[in-house]
């Protein structure tokens, strides 16, 4: 592989090259939608509330309506990157005018530093899973930050390398696991509709959390209907399969053996027939998921410095993200992560209201003196309030306990069947658009 026009160019003023299509899509978000700890979340899936545990059936009907509400936020965050040729953050620019939008950006980096060593992590404690502890932690953590920061190097090649050869090995070990595991354990039984609101909560918030880079991908897609329907067809599935499988792993191993440490759920797949080989292949497609947050963080890294090489940046934030799952207790970090990943299901839902309502598309600017647009900062905030107000979703102790405080100061009651991904996105979409249409009203 090499650098030329069928590579994302060094820096931000080169044009994107548009070479992705719908199954160069599927493939990657596909990819993305199998997480090795996404197997554990069918723990929360089941039980979100924890003591009020979901039927079967309500928990994999959560599973399809969270995935596809998720992921059609992901895919209309994509489809402005694919029609401006722009990257996530630079997009904001558009929004919020480009010195405004580098406090997104310098949040988008702080958590994607945090994911992406959260997934060496994963990929380490894995690793140890099958190999045992004969390879020391450090060992694997490295390796799999040498082989992430090669990815974002080349990181269209790696989504080509994902299509032609990966995504076919993950789906034969998806499908020898689950006929292994469908013929060993019976997932819990009984179980009620109560808690399905947080369980679709649960899930959107898991295909959510990709909304900040949906963008970093699509700017090379053939067409917005490739973006999208990548997205939401290869992700949706993936997620779906991935928790489904993950229902009856959660079973073999025990419950309470997967609440108490989510490595768990690996012990199943590695002691079932011929578990260690294909264990060993979705062991090595996480490094996409890796390979994904180094990418996103080393494009919005652009937004502030736009000529500066990526392959520079590439490899200091690879470098960065190795230290940081060596020596930093990067589970502790997850919580912190939640609250900073709330900022961006608002903000996006402003941009799509903005961009394919009030007639952005027609006029967005996304260069850098792009002037700064207070308005749109309104909107967002607000969001980000509702989002705090109406999730059910647990973070950090502390965080959590405002909100509750300030839930009973409005005298403000969350209902069950609230959702603070669609709250947050309901109430900044509203308000964007009634700013606009006053906008309007004031030139007539």
């Amino acid at each position: 592989m090499t650098h030329g026009v069928n590579e994302v160019p060094l820096t931000l003023d080169e044009a994107p090259p548009k070479t992705l299509g719908v199954l160069d899509q599927g493939a990657l978000w596909a990819n993305l939608g199998v997480s090795l700890l996404g197997f554990s979340g069918a723990l929360f899936l089941l039980d979100p509330l924890q003591g009020t545990p979901l039927s079967l059936t309500a928990a994999l009907v959560a599973t399809v309506v969270g995935s596809l509400i998720g992921t059609a936020m992901v895919g209309l965050a994509a489809v402005p990157g694919t029609q401006t040729g722009r990257p996530a953050m630079v997009l904001l620019r558009g929004l919020f005018g480009t010195r405004i939008s580098y406090v997104p950006t310098v949040l988008n980096i702080v958590q994607m530093l945090g994911w992406g060593a959260f997934e060496l992590w994963v990929i380490a404690k894995a690793a140890t899973a099958i190999f045992g502890t004969a390879v020391p932690y450090q060992v694997w953590v490295i390796a799999a930050g040498v082989l992430t920061t090669a990815l974002t190097i080349w990181p269209l090649g790696a989504i080509r390398l994902l299509r032609r050869y990966v995504t076919a090995g993950v789906i034969v070990a998806l499908v020898w696991f689950a006929v292994v595991f469908l013929s060993k354990a019976q997932p819990q039984t009984g179980g009620s509709w109560t808690a399905f609101a947080p369980a679709v909560d649960y899930v959107i918030a898991l295909s959510v959390s990709w909304v900040p880079m949906a963008a970093d991908f699509a700017r090379h897609s053939r067409s917005s209907r490739a973006a999208f329907t990548g997205v939401v067809g290869g992700y949706t599935l993936a997620q779906v399969a991935c928790l489904g499988l993950g229902v009856y792993a959660v079973a073999i191993a025990g419950a309470g053996a997967v609440f108490q440490d989510s490595t768990a759920v690996f012990e199943p797949f590695i002691a079932a027939p011929l578990g260690a080989l294909f264990f060993g292949i979705l062991v090595l497609r996480e490094t996409d998921q890796s390979f994904a947050n180094v990418y996103s963080t080393t494009i919005s890294l652009q937004n502030l410095m736009p000529r500066v090489d990526r392959r520079i940046f590439s490899t200091a934030i690879g470098v960065i993200t190795v230290a940081i799952a060596l020596v930093v207790d990067v589970t502790s970090y997850g919580a912190f992560l939640g609250v900073i990943g709330a900022v961006f299901v608002p903000m996006f839902a402003v941009l799509a209201v903005d961009y394919f309502l009030l007639g952005g598309s027609t006029w967005w600017n996304t260069a850098e003196d792009a002037p700064a647009r207070w308005s749109m900062v309104a909107p967002w905030a607000l969001g980000f309030v509702a989002y705090w107000l109406t999730t059910s979703t647990p973070t950090v102790k502390g965080w959590d306990a405002f909100w509750v405080s300030a839930r009973e100061a409005i005298g403000f009651t969350r209902q069950p069947w609230m959702n603070g991904a669609l709250g947050a996105a309901v109430v900044a979409a509203l308000v964007t658009l009634l700013i606009g249409l006053l906008r309007r009203a004031a030139r007539r």
